[in-house]
């Protein structure tokens, strides 16, 4: 599939032109491919291409996923971050397939989450998602309280708190977004300095209409899926 190939260097070079634009080297961000809704087959050909972590927004759908490409060697060590809503029963899954969480936002979660980590997986990695301009149908904790569900997910030992993650309504313009996304990431220097921790590194903001003024602002891991993967057709 050629075009996943060529897709993803555009994104690639999407990223390295921001970066160079906001005078950051492009190490510091991190790209996240968003597969959800396309199967395994072009999960496997983005990660032939060097692609390495894939987001799931789908918990059951991403488990499938994970366990089938586990078996071929170069999607053996993929690595794998739920972004999708976790509702308590489906906590044991994510817990048991995933290596990183982007969508804590509540204390109840992390603590099945870090009650339900087998003892022969690293700690799962996880960001608090935090609902920055405050929409009404969107989750996360709001910022007003981030910092008080940061201090207590930090002291669980199956999970390191890994940063903050924000999905925005989308606003038009350059400037709007930058503005949205340094709110971001004011909240998530406000929480670094109180932690203290060298951990807390990841800034997990930015999808394919908006990475520019994301990386802008400061995200560390941008999470990109129409842009790699085309357009999702939905059902049910």
């Amino acid at each position: 599939m050629t075009h996943l190939r060529d897709n993803l260097s555009h994104v690639q070079a999407r990223i390295a032109a921001a970066c160079l634009a906001s005078a950051r080297t492009v190490d510091r961000v991190q790209l996240l491919a968003v597969s959800k809704t396309f199967g395994a087959e072009d999960v496997s050909e983005v990660a032939a291409c060097g692609q390495r972590d894939f987001g799931e927004n789908y918990i059951q759908e991403g488990v499938e996923k994970i366990t089938k490409l586990a078996a071929q060697t170069h999607t053996s060590a993929l690595v794998w971050h739920c972004i999708g809503p976790i509702q308590s029963n489906k906590t044991k899954l994510v817990s048991e397939h995933f290596d990183w969480v982007h969508t804590v936002d509540r204390l109840k979660i992390a603590q099945r989450l870090n009650e339900q980590r087998p003892a022969h997986l690293p700690a799962l990695q996880v960001c608090i998602q935090v609902n920055i301009d405050g929409g009404d149908s969107k989750s996360g904790v709001a910022p007003t309280e981030a910092l008080a569900l940061a201090l207590e997910v930090a002291k669980l030992p199956r999970l390191t708190l890994r940063g903050l993650m924000t999905i925005p309504d989308p606003v038009d313009g350059f400037e709007a977004q930058v503005a949205v996304h340094n709110k971001a990431r004011a909240l998530f220097d406000e929480v670094r300095v109180v932690l203290n921790s060298p951990q807390f590194d990841t800034l997990s903001m930015g999808m394919t209409g908006d990475l520019e003024a994301a990386i802008h602002a400061g995200s560390t891991m941008v999470r990109v899926g129409t842009a790699i993967f085309g357009g999702r057709t939905y059902t049910g």
